[in-house]
């Protein structure tokens, strides 16, 4: 099991403040404070989030759950997190590929760092809070009746609007990888 040292901690959760103190518009109407509380009891979201900061992420708060009353962090690194790019969809796509083999899939990354890959709901709302992927593409989770038909969903942000478009699952680009969301 990964594990995050006191001082990695404080590090983390004083990046993590900053960058939720610059972008208030990500998440009105929330405290740090709360926020924080909530991080100290759970070491294993610090770890998920350090991952989504070392892989470039630069993970902050984009709302609440009332229902769950969990607050939900999201990648909002202006592109796609440059250490989760070239990746293919998920292990399927990945054991498929004969040679050229990306080095890893989105889905397998995003179980390791313990993080949901965004869906196409996601995705939109998040793009209400700024304008991500102007020169990148996101993987965004796919139905399960277009990937069992070889396909998988990507997005991005261009000409003032979200596009989704599709891809087989196999491909890989340099300027694709994931945005990753966590619950905490």
């Amino acid at each position: 099991m990964k594990t995050i040292t006191p001082s990695e901690a404080a590090g983390l959760l004083n990046t993590l403040e900053d960058r939720f103190e610059k972008n208030k518009q990500r998440h009105t109407g929330i405290k740090w404070e709360n926020v924080n509380a909530k991080l100290l009891k759970m070491p294993e979201k610090l770890i998920s989030l350090k991952a989504m900061e070392d892989t470039g992420g630069e993970p902050d708060v984009i709302g609440y759950d009332a229902a769950t009353g969990e607050y939900i962090f999201c990648d909002c690194s202006a592109e796609t997190p440059e250490g989760r790019r070239n990746v293919c969809y998920d292990r399927e796509a990945l054991d498929a590929r004969k040679e050229h083999k990306p080095w890893h899939n989105a889905f397998d990354l995003a179980k390791e760092i313990g993080v949901e890959i965004l869906d196409e709901n996601q995705y939109r709302e998040l793009q209400k809070l700024g304008k991500f992927d102007a020169k990148t593409s996101s993987w965004i989770a796919t139905p399960a009746d277009v990937r069992k038909l070889g396909g998988a969903m990507f997005a991005d942000f261009r000409y003032g609007r979200v596009f989704i478009y599709h891809n087989g699952a196999q491909s890989y680009y340099g300027v694709r990888g994931f945005r990753g969301l966590l619950r905490v």
